[in-house]
């Protein structure tokens, strides 16, 4: 391995810096971070091997940092076990690492300025105390390109002491070179080799001046490299590029008045060596030197400027240097004059059309309208039989529009549109350039309301057009031209322009706004309904055929809140209630959703409460009902909390359930549809802040439309239908139950039937369903103690309401009943009077015996107990005298036709006792009742014997 080493470094001996980047690979990776200030010749050996064998690894860039570190800390006392060449190996190879292309590749250039810093700081711990020629020419390159890496990587300081290094090393050689036995022409040659690096150095000492702002070092250095040209003149281009460089840096800067000192620098350099710098880039410089100038102090150094811009136009004249010398003039307030002489001089120097009207922009952009004007008018004449001499004409039309030249401007307008209608047509750039003039200048006439003068700039345009036209922007055109004539009231006309529109572009939403706007003012409701369907339909095609958020969404929905304003302003409500629903439909801003319904309930429902029942009602009330479901939807969205607040969106939905709320009550003709705007009623109140009131409300909602799906049910023609409708009831009661418990803890409620008829509504759902939940249900309904008789007989009655049939239950409910009838102080004789109706009719009906439902002992208490109340009172009803007088002599007649002879005779004899209490019918039965209980007793003399039968 020594001899491979020692190989490299007599090749490293052969080194100049034009070669510098083309060293061999030979130091490939590195773990030099083993390096410290206790280095031993065996760590050494380690480092360089591994460094050989290992390839980019992730760790070289921690490695290099301790590397770099150390390197402070490290002198050649530290290394005395060291030698003198196995430090210089160790360089080399550090070295010619750190510069190779590859390595660029792994390593950042800081991390190259770390590398190159230890290489040279070990190159030099490595000579002798009187280093040899190739040492000191080797320790130069090695310091001056380090140098120059820590200036490229922004650390210039570092650099500083590279340079000072160098250029030390450099004087050392310089001495070593003229104690050498050399011959003149020997000595000459190497003392310009030597002058070289010196001139390289102190450039590189001006980059690094530059770098830390200090422009006297910097200047100096320049100066000195200046001073060397005459014996080096290759190195005339290199200087001149840096001043250059040097004084777009500081320009950029502001340091206006460094970067002309380096401009003028560059250009003097520059004129060393015509052959090498082009007066092309003499030129460059001395526009960049002129702007700086004026840059600086456009006053105090105008007259520089003028001079050095004449001077770049000497160098080499181009439309850059033409237009500079164009905008120094016009800084220095030159007299229209001369102003006026220096473009006839760019006229004849034959410029392009361009850059004549760029001059002329630039006057007027200056406000040299004089001499500006002229110069169109001579660029015009000069380039007449130009193809693009449109362009001329057509900024000498926006000067004078600019400047409120109208009349002039009308006249250029006529000329290019004669011209372009007889064969010299504008190129398609220059027509829309035009059109675009035109129409901004109607724009602003229309937005002053002088719609005359809009459509004056408008017909320019319209005669612009081809008769065969094609082009979209010629329905937009005619769209404008309408809407003035409808401002002024031309209403023919704008019929006109709108038919001329819907030629071009009838699936255009603009195109049939128009077509609507005219229709509402022609008075036809039908065709102005028709139109703003079709501009619906249109909208609708365009979402579906983009599925984005499309840009213009929202002005197109805006048409329907203008139509609706434009048609109410003409008194076409049905049809500004059209606009409003497809602008609730069609929006996607919630607010605009609210106001657009809002304002068409406020329209719609003074009509609907003096409509009568109908199919035209029925068809508004469902377009009602299709509103607050968009209304319902829109509340549901998510929302921009800054500006749709949560309060905001519960004064939404209070006002919605209001509405639909009303809507239900002036539905009750109609009870599906009232079940519907309950229902909504509901679910918009469940935006609202759960209160007592919203709680009543809800509870009311669910309440109503339980018993309308329970009715429906009650009707259906099917079994399916009375399942989904029963069933859809149940849900509702079972919600209601709910918020009933919430509602019972902010007040007395104890005057409310909702929970008797929640209990009413469940069991008559489970009871037509036959639910096998029923027996368990009623469990808790007998436990509760505020029930009323009437709630029981209701129970009774729905127990036996077909499609149910439960007369256990409903037996028991009425017992139930005529107990509570019993307990009040004051019995209610009516009520009482019916509830044992019900009772004995249940329990003992016609033709049933006694043993099937109810035994007749109990049966006859119920009579008994009757008669006990029609004893002790006159208001009893007399028909239910009659009827229970009736029923216990069938009773009885019916036990003696089935042998029961004791029964008969006691059941009758409970008859004749009812008799006793009839009023004016007792005459009418009293005779044949006497008649027919005589036959009865005989009978039952002749069969004694079978009474003692009886069971």
């Amino acid at each position: 391995m020594g001899n491979s080493m020692t190989s490299k470094i007599q090749l490293y001996g052969a080194w100049s810096s034009d070669c510098l980047e083309n060293l061999d690979i030979i130091f490939t990776d590195s773990q030099t971070w083993w390096f410290t200030a206790h280095l031993s010749s065996t760590v050494i050996s380690d480092i360089v091997e591994n460094l050989m064998v290992k390839d980019n690894s992730p760790s070289i860039p921690d490695a290099i940092d301790r590397l770099f570190t150390d390197i402070a800390n490290i002198n050649r006392e530290s290394m005395a076990e060291i030698q003198d060449a196995q430090v210089e190996e160790m360089a080399v190879n550090l070295w010619n690492w750190a510069v190779t292309k590859r390595v660029a590749q792994i390593i950042s250039e800081e991390q190259k300025a770390k590398l190159c810093h230890v290489a040279c700081k070990l190159a030099c711990m490595g000579e002798g105390s009187i280093s040899s020629e190739k040492a000191i020419r080797r320790q130069i390159l090695m310091t001056m390109k380090t140098g120059k890496v820590w200036v490229n990587v922004g650390n210039a300081m570092m650099a500083d002491k590279f340079f000072q290094a160098a250029m030390a090393s450099l004087e050392q050689l310089y001495v070593k070179l003229t104690q050498r036995s050399f011959t003149e022409t020997q000595l000459t040659m190497q003392k310009i080799a030597v002058e070289r690096d010196v001139f390289k150095v102190l450039s590189y000492q001006a980059e690094s001046a530059v770098a830390q702002g200090d422009f006297q070092r910097a200047s100096m250095f320049v100066l000195r490299c200046k001073d060397m040209l005459m014996r080096l003149p290759e190195m005339v281009e290199y200087l001149h590029s840096l001043c250059y460089n040097f004084g777009v840096e500081t320009n950029k800067q502001n340091k206006y008045e460094e970067s002309c000192f380096w401009l003028s620098q560059s250009y003097d350099i520059g004129k060393m060596d015509k052959n090498s710098i082009g007066p092309e880039m003499l030129a460059k410089v001395l526009q960049l030197l002129a702007t700086a100038y004026l840059d600086w102090d456009d006053r105090e150094y105008y007259d520089k400027a003028v001079n050095a811009i004449n001077l770049a136009n000497k160098e080499h004249l181009n439309p850059a240097g033409l237009f500079l010398m164009m905008k120094i003039l016009l800084k220095g307030e030159t007299a229209d004059e001369g102003l006026l002489e220096a473009v006839l001089v760019i006229l004849r120097l034959d410029m392009s059309l361009d850059f004549c009207l760029s001059i002329a922009k630039l006057l007027m952009d200056h406000e040299r309208e004089s001499v500006g004007f002229y110069f169109l008018k001579i660029i015009c004449e000069h380039f007449k039989s130009s193809e693009n001499i449109g362009r001329a004409l057509l900024l000498h039309i926006d000067m004078l529009l600019k400047r409120n030249e109208e009349l002039l401007a009308k006249e250029k307008i006529e000329e290019i549109i004669i011209g372009h209608q007889i064969g010299r047509r504008l190129t398609t750039e220059l027509a829309g350039w035009l059109h675009n003039a035109l129409w901004k200048k109607a724009a602003r006439s229309f937005e002053v309301q002088n719609y005359t003068d809009a459509l004056d700039w408008y017909n320019y345009s319209l005669r612009l057009y081809a008769s065969d036209q094609t082009d979209l922007d010629l329905a937009k055109l005619q769209r404008n031209m309408a809407s003035c004539y409808l401002n002024l009231k031309q209403l023919d006309k704008a019929k006109e322009a709108v038919a001329e529109a819907e030629r071009h572009d009838p699936a255009n939403i603009f195109t049939q706004f128009y077509v609507f706007k005219i229709e509402i003012l022609e008075g036809n409701s039908d065709r102005a309904l028709q139109a703003i369907t079709n501009l619906e339909n249109l909208l609708r095609d365009k979402e579906t055929e983009d599925n984005d958020l499309r840009t213009d969404r929202s002005s197109h929905t805006m048409l329907f809140s203008l139509a609706a304003q434009f048609a109410l302003e003409n008194e076409q409500q049905i049809v500004a209630e059209k606009a409003l629903e497809y602008l609730a439909q069609h929006s996607e801003d919630p607010q605009q959703v609210f106001i657009a319904l809002k304002c068409l309930f406020r329209l719609a429902l003074p009509k609907i409460s003096q409509m009568l029942e109908s199919e035209n009602k029925k068809k508004e009330m469902d377009r009602l009902l299709a509103c607050l479901n968009t209304a319902l939807l829109k509340l549901a969205q998510p929302f921009d909390g800054e500006t749709f607040t949560s309060d905001s969106r519960a004064n939404e939905a209070h006002w919605f359930r209001k509405i639909a709320w009303n809507l239900a009550v002036q539905s009750d003709k109609n009870p599906v549809t009232m079940r519907e705007f309950f229902i909504l009623s509901y679910k918009l109140s469940q935006f609202c802040p759960s209160d007592q009131v919203i709680l009543i409300a809800q509870k009311t909602c669910l309440l109503m439309a339980a018993a309308v799906d329970l009715e429906q049910g009650r009707k259906a023609s099917t079994n399916f239908e009375q399942t989904q409708l029963l069933n859809r009831a149940l849900k509702q009661i079972h919600k209601c139950k709910d918020i009933w418990n919430l509602l019972k803890e902010t007040g007395d409620f104890s005057n409310d039937p909702c929970e008797t008829l929640l209990l009413l509504y469940e069991f008559e759902i489970k009871a037509k369903m036959n639910d096998p939940s029923l027996d368990s249900f009623l469990e808790s309904v007998w436990e509760l103690p505020h029930l009323e008789s009437k709630t029981f007989e209701t129970i009774a009655s729905l127990a036996m309401e077909t499609p149910a049939h439960y007369p256990s239950i409903a037996l028991k409910a009425l017992k139930r009943a005529l107990l509570l009838h019993k307990k009040k102080d004051s019995i209610d004789v009516l009520k009482y009077s019916k509830c044992m109706h019900n009772l004995i009719n249940l329990s003992a009906p016609d033709g049933v015996s006694d043993a099937e439902l109810c035994p007749l002992e109990e049966v006859f208490g119920y009579f008994e107990d009757a008669l006990s109340l029609i004893s002790h009172t006159a208001s009893y009803p007399e028909m239910e005298i009659l009827w229970l007088m009736i029923k216990s002599w069938n009773t009885g007649i019916f036990m003696y036709g089935r042998g029961k002879y004791v029964s008969a005779e006691k059941w009758c004899g409970l008859a004749f006792r009812f008799l006793d209490h009839l009023g004016s019918l007792k005459r009418s039965y009293e005779t044949q009742m006497n008649v027919l209980y005589s036959e009865l007793m005989e009978a039952v003399d002749k069969n004694k014997g079978s009474r003692f039968n009886e069971e």
